[in-house]
């Protein structure tokens, strides 16, 4: 579930831009498909347009089988009370990311990984509408709106809030996002102040370390997901986090892990702990003269969640997390 560093600073406002740009018609009846299929002149009834990073989109005016193929596009649907019937597969037991409500995702059929998504079994679905992101699957655009209406956001991670919007609107859903927001604002006002107010929580110096099996050690900087929560709830990173590499993440080596000192750490593995290094790591003594390891401010978190999560229903979770490991 990694994204290229050199596409992740394609900037929000893009994103921000499809989220506000959507043109608006009436419902009834039912009518489905690419922008190839578009009526000219304005849309059918029960069709709406929507404005994507592959262009003019016409959704149903209330789309009925949903298919999703990452984790964000999941995140969206189920923090918006849209079951998908389709979605495909996370580094876990299961199948899907474990932080969601077993009733949210049951049933929902598997259609392959996220790399490699199998085109039959999507097909198989009928679905009326597919989510995802250029990112991911941009060169898999044709096959997906030969299936069904497809739309696309630019990238995932940093923009997961535009993203929502655009999520949300494809899915006419556009009132729940709004609660959804609202909610996650009052949250995170609510943790800024169970750690003593803004000034306190900026004085909280933050590191993410994520372990990845056949990968670096990455350490996270402010422009990605897990960075946006941890600003918005106004905790302080340190300097280190500035010098990242578009703003997205460092990679380091175990002899350099020294780099991750802060006043709290939280990590996560993807993969096997062993060939991801962390077992090194966490077992060594460079780890262990870490001042936040000597202080007990360090917390294993879920990869699924923390880094994979990338929606408003796995940042709620977090912020709980982060408010019982910070005011202990």
């Amino acid at each position: 579930m990694i994204s290229s560093i050199a596409q992740r600073r394609r900037v929000a406002a893009l994103a921000a831009a499809l989220a506000g740009a959507v043109a608006l018609t009436a419902c009834g009846g039912s009518d489905s498909g690419s922008e190839d299929t578009a009526e000219k002149g304005g849309d059918k009834a029960g069709v709406r347009t929507v404005k994507t990073a592959m262009g003019d989109v016409k959704v149903p005016a209330e789309p009925k089988r949903v298919v999703v193929l990452d984790t964000a596009e999941l995140d969206s649907v189920i923090t918006l009370g849209v079951k998908p019937v389709g979605a495909t597969t996370s580094d876990t037991p299961s199948g899907f990311p474990e932080h969601l409500p077993a009733d949210k995702v049951e049933g929902v059929k598997l259609v392959g990984d996220m790399s490699a998504p199998n085109m039959e079994a999507i097909a198989a679905l009928k679905p009326d509408l597919i989510l995802t992101s250029k990112l991911r699957h941009g060169d898999k655009y044709n096959e997906l709106k030969a299936i069904t209406a497809t739309v696309m956001t630019e990238e995932t991670g940093l923009p997961w809030k535009e993203n929502f919007r655009v999520h949300a609107t494809a899915l006419n859903k556009e009132a729940e996002a709004d609660k959804a927001v609202a909610d996650y604002t009052a949250k995170v006002a609510e943790v800024t102040a169970a750690l003593g107010g803004k000034e306190k929580a900026a004085g909280i110096e933050v590191n993410m370390v994520r372990f990845v099996e056949g990968a670096d050690i990455r350490l996270y900087g402010k422009e990605n997901y897990i960075g946006t929560i941890l600003k918005d709830v106004g905790l302080g990173r340190p300097a280190i986090t500035d010098t990242a590499e578009d703003g997205f993440m460092l990679n380091l080596s175990p002899e350099k892990m020294d780099q991750a000192e802060a006043d709290v750490i939280f990590h996560s593995t993807i993969g096997d702990p062993k060939k991801a290094k962390a077992t090194e790591v966490l077992g060594g003594s460079l780890w262990k003269n870490l001042g936040a390891v000597k202080a007990g401010k360090v917390h294993a978190v879920k990869d699924t969640l923390w880094i994979q999560g990338i929606g408003y229903t796995a940042a709620n979770l977090i912020l709980d997390e982060l408010r019982t490991a910070l005011t202990k």
